[in-house]
């Protein structure tokens, strides 16, 4: 199953998507990784969709990569008289520890560290910034606050704290207990909520252990300004635009959009654009003009992926918003400006053996009209490298590692195979091509390109390079 897109689809499974025949029919509609959602569901849901996409991916023979997404500390008020309370703008409000339901005068903010990292002057944003308090004294575990923007409160509401680093960790109790469960489940990736400084991504690196690869959600402006840093640390990059759409002015998401997804290519670390992306195929059957344009946005931009939330886990319409998806990601790579507005800004290679040899295998591909770059991985960094550059030349990454091939799932361009391992570079050259024409790159005549480090089995060494013509010298090997 060749996907005719660069690009890839997330899609987050719920209520509406648990069954195996729609999983089946979002799989074969073009969702390449499935995102569990920790915050919603108990172990057991988690467990039998896990188990249902594995049967799929059984059955239609091609890795699927699956993502844990942890849910991360949880800032929220108490519950409230008569469940919620108006707060009227110029008026105080209180926010205490006392454990007592809150009126429009106070409410309870069961968490000593917001406390602890308050100033006058600073800004509370509630209910995902539909209300804004201004901090005018703190006292202890009190603080008082003017409402500058006002409405009505209710019970659990969250709470941001925009331009401050609270000391709180990104790992809850309960993300520990989740991470270990979808750790042991076999998740392929594990997404870190909350991020908002580097030694976050390196706790979470610690405790995943290599098992997965580690993905930060940027959604705090903290972790804006160690923008660098982060990518440098994690495995890969989620662009969260609800809870930074919340904490920054909404102007400042599309610029800080670009940024993040240039950074992380320029790291080679693939990136997500995520949250509202077709909001409105919740509840109808068709996305707004404006909805299918930010996708486009995103694939101009080069993102390795565009994420579905609501639209395919709870939504009435899962199917028909992978199917739109899949279309507007088609329907931009064909368009001639597509590659060159990709390549706008170069890509400079970094000066190692390994990236001199995806980057000339780029430009020799391009040079022998070659069907596919083809890269043998044992751990998919090759892969994830050649993917850097952005070809205009199909990806091929081949692997022995079947977690490997299943992480290559999320990256742009990389149409991943996990095939038997190989001891002699010749071997390998005839084992890509056949590969190569068997899942429909070329035909007998063509030419490929083909990198991998030899030794094989270490990690990094990308340091060969052939050009190969498909039928030529091949031995078979029915079970490739």
């Amino acid at each position: 199953m060749k996907r005719k897109r660069l690009c890839k689809i997330v899609a987050t499974l719920g209520p509406a998507s648990s069954d195996k025949e729609t999983i089946t029919a979002l799989f074969e509609a073009g969702v390449d990784t499935f995102r569990l959602n920790f915050s919603h569901g108990t172990h057991a849901d988690h467990k039998e969709r896990y188990d249902l996409i594995r049967e799929v991916e059984k059955e239609a023979g091609r890795p699927i990569a699956v993502l844990m997404d942890l849910q991360g500390p949880k800032l929220r008020v108490g519950r409230f008289v008569n469940d919620s309370a108006e707060l009227a703008n110029g008026a105080t409000f209180k926010l205490d520890m006392k454990d007592e339901l809150g009126d429009a005068t106070r409410a309870t903010l069961p968490h000593k560290e917001i406390f602890d990292a308050l100033e006058v002057g600073t800004d509370l944003l509630l209910d995902d910034g539909r209300i804004r308090l201004r901090v005018t004294a703190i006292n202890g575990t009190e603080a008082t606050t003017e409402v500058v923007v006002g409405g009505v409160l209710s019970n659990n509401k969250g709470v941001n704290v925009p331009g401050v680093v609270l000391p709180l960790s990104a790992l809850t109790e309960k993300d520990l207990l989740d991470m270990e469960f979808g750790l042991e489940l076999g998740c392929d990736w594990c997404a870190l909520s909350f991020v908002q400084r580097p030694e976050d991504v390196m706790e979470a690196r610690k405790l995943v252990n290599g098992r997965a690869g580690v993905m930060a959600k940027l959604e705090k402006p903290s972790a804006i300004e160690q923008l660098e840093a982060i990518v440098e640390l994690t495995d890969a990059v989620m662009v969260a635009r609800g809870d930074l759409g919340v904490e920054l002015p909404p102007e400042n998401v599309p610029v800080l959009q670009k940024r993040i997804i240039g950074t992380c290519r320029e790291h080679g670390k693939p990136v997500i654009v995520a949250t509202q992306m077709l909001e409105t195929m919740v509840s109808a059957p068709t996305p707004t003009r404006a909805e299918a344009s930010d996708v486009a946005t995103a694939v101009y931009d080069g993102a390795d992926a565009v994420m579905l939330s609501a639209e395919s886990a709870s939504g009435a319409y899962p199917f028909e918003a992978v199917t739109m998806m899949n279309r507007i990601i088609e329907t931009i790579e064909q368009d001639p400006l597509y590659l060159k507005l990709v390549h706008a800004d170069e890509i400079l290679p970094n000066p190692t053996e390994a990236d001199a040899i995806s980057d000339a295998a780029r430009h020799v591909a391009d040079l022998v009209n070659a069907k596919a770059i083809v890269t043998f991985t044992t751990t998919g960094s090759t892969a994830f490298r050649a993917a850097r550059g952005r070809p205009n030349t199909p990806l091929l990454g081949l692997t022995p590692d079947l977690r490997v091939a299943r992480k290559m799932s999320l990256v742009w361009g990389v149409h991943s195979v996990n095939t038997r391992d190989v001891s002699s570079f010749g071997e390998m050259v005839g084992k890509s091509t056949r590969i190569a024409r068997r899942e429909g790159f070329c035909e007998n005549g063509d030419k490929v390109v083909v990198t991998a480090g030899v030794p094989f089995g270490t990690p990094g060494a990308t340091n060969n390079l052939r050009i190969a013509t498909v039928g030529q010298h091949e031995k078979p090997d029915p079970i490739s």
